[in-house]
């Protein structure tokens, strides 16, 4: 099986890079992700989980300083919007449309050796089910969907030591008019520079604060 070919770890060496990322504060802004890097990091945010497989979103990766300087107010002035070496906003579709659903099924037909037409039942399923909710419910729905990938983006960035801030203070709708996202259907959902941690940022020393595993977790 293909699993085997896997190396087998015991899990520590995830566990130890998950305790040495923080949400950085302050990048060092001489410092840059490598382009070797980042193809890693735009693969597992591709490879992530996602409901019925759409992925019902965009990854902007901005890495011009105008833009960024034009986005610092809409992100209540946080230095990270423009001392990191890249600025990834996911953008999630604020309204699933038909060829939305449509493209996933022909993406699924040519990497499974399949006819279109065998697919069809399962593409009407969808149709039927997403088309039934609310404007306002699949832009919830697609907006969640976003922090699925968010989440690979902040284990690969540990994973290869590239620190990362996760954010969600900035104004979604100045992103979106800055960006010209609303005419593409597309909304700002979540923002998170990349790069490297400035040796000034205070942060990066204190104790991570998270709550003790008994009462986190409840076995049943």
């Amino acid at each position: 099986m293909q699993s085997s070919t896997i190396p087998k770890t015991t899990g520590m060496e995830f566990i130890q890079k998950q305790e040495w990322r923080y949400a950085t504060k302050k990048f060092d802004p001489n410092q840059k992700v490598s382009d070797k890097n980042l193809e890693i990091i735009k693969r597992a945010v591709q490879l992530s989980t996602s409901s019925y497989g759409l992925q019902l979103y965009k990854v902007l990766i901005i890495e011009n300083r105008e833009t960024r300087e034009k986005l610092l107010p809409a992100s209540w002035n946080q230095s990270q919007i423009v001392d990191a070496s890249h600025l990834f906003v996911f953008c999630n579709y604020a309204e699933v449309k038909p060829h939305h659903i449509d493209q996933y099924i022909d993406l699924t037909a040519k990497a499974r050796q399949l006819k279109v037409e065998d697919l069809k039942g399962y593409g009407d399923f969808m149709k039927l089910k997403i088309g039934a909710q609310s404007h306002e419910t699949q832009a919830s729905w697609t907006k969640h969907q976003t922090y699925l990938a968010l989440g690979n983006l902040l284990a690969v960035c540990a994973d290869l030591h590239i620190d990362a801030c996760p954010m969600e203070g900035f104004e979604a709708e100045k992103y979106n008019e800055i960006l010209g996202l609303t005419e593409k259907g597309l909304n700002a959902s979540l923002v998170a520079p990349i790069g490297y941690r400035s040796p000034d940022d205070k942060t990066q020393n204190q104790p991570k604060v998270r709550k003790p595993l008994e009462l986190l977790f409840e076995r049943i």
